[in-house]
């Protein structure tokens, strides 16, 4: 295991377990118990440059199962990470473009599937560019892993029928974090995106928007 969420504390995150900086991913760039893993919006980004050792995935053809768009089976997981190089007792940092999107993805997919210690590097590739730090062309030379997925862990999912379920009921809050266009219907879909996936505009009733951008600065943190 990579050092323990104690010793990177003095960062200051609420919750060091899940979130690192760039500084402490550099400082574990050669630690072969710790797995960097580049996932982008732009998925041509990768080829262009990332970090030293990174592997990278693609959400399109990687992270998604077919024909719809939903989690990975366990499976198909177990050998996408066993592939990568990606074992059970390694640390792994996730990190992208886009504020970390489908970075952040990634992470909720392992945390779904009990990885023990996964986490998304606070900044992503933009904080990492704008540190002046380097980026190489060279995907790395990995040696295939066997990777066991733990059963998923559905109290961190909610599906339609819990939804359903929870709507109008005193104490239960829906948010919904798309941006204020995807929210009214003005918008399928993020501007820069296809204008795909949802069958009809809107959101659902009673719905909260706090959009994810909010959450996140000019930075990328």
């Amino acid at each position: 295991m990579a050092k323990s969420a104690a010793e990177i504390a003095q960062a200051g995150y609420a919750h060091p377990e899940v979130l690192v900086d760039t500084q402490w991913v550099a400082d574990h760039l050669g630690d072969p118990k710790v797995k960097i893993v580049e996932v982008d919006v732009d998925t041509a980004a990768y080829d262009t440059g990332h970090l030293k050792g990174a592997i990278g995935l693609d959400w399109r053809k990687d992270l998604q199962a077919r024909p719809i768009r939903d989690l990975l089976p366990k499976q198909e997981l177990e050998a996408l990470l066993s592939s990568k190089g990606i074992s059970n007792e390694d640390t792994v940092v996730a990190y992208g473009d886009n504020n970390n999107w489908f970075a952040a993805w990634f992470v909720w997919n392992l945390k779904y599937y009990g990885h023990k210690d996964v986490r998304l590097m606070n900044g992503g590739r933009k904080k990492w560019q704008d540190e002046g730090r380097e980026l190489v062309t060279e995907a790395p030379v990995v040696k295939p892993a066997s990777y066991k997925a733990a059963q998923p862990n559905k109290a961190i999912r909610a599906l339609r029928d819990d939804v359903f379920a929870q709507l109008g009921k005193a104490g239960a809050v829906l948010i919904d974090v798309r941006s204020p266009k995807e929210f009214s219907g003005e918008l399928l879909a993020p501007e820069n995106l296809p204008q795909e996936g949802a069958q009809r505009g809107g959101h659902i009733p009673g719905a909260a928007n706090i959009p994810w951008a909010q959450a996140v600065r000019e930075d990328g943190t």
